[in-house]
């Protein structure tokens, strides 16, 4: 196996990572931002009042895009066991 067939695993799994979670990463991050914006403007400064509304967008979010997930994750390592002959050979 050579160093850029290596290399070239590690990109495409790298990007797959980063396309899998940035759903749920990001329905977190505008979730926090709004509710850091709603607690900046009424003052109300409770640390774990931030986490319940983050938690529930997390879940929603990942009921939402979570058959996406599985078939992009599916077909990255369907697409990495079909080319092994090819990586020994």
């Amino acid at each position: 196996m050579d160093t850029g067939v290596i290399i070239d695993i590690g990109q495409s799994s790298l990007y797959t990572i980063i396309i899998v979670a940035a759903p749920v990463l990001l329905s977190g991050l505008i979730t926090g931002l709004i509710v850091a914006i709603i607690q900046a403007t009424t003052q109300i400064q409770e640390a774990t009042l931030a986490f319940i509304p983050k938690i529930l967008v997390v879940l929603i979010s990942i009921g939402l895009f979570g058959p996406w997930m599985l078939s992009t994750m599916l077909n990255f390592v369907t697409n990495l066991f079909r080319s092994i002959p090819e990586y020994i050979g």
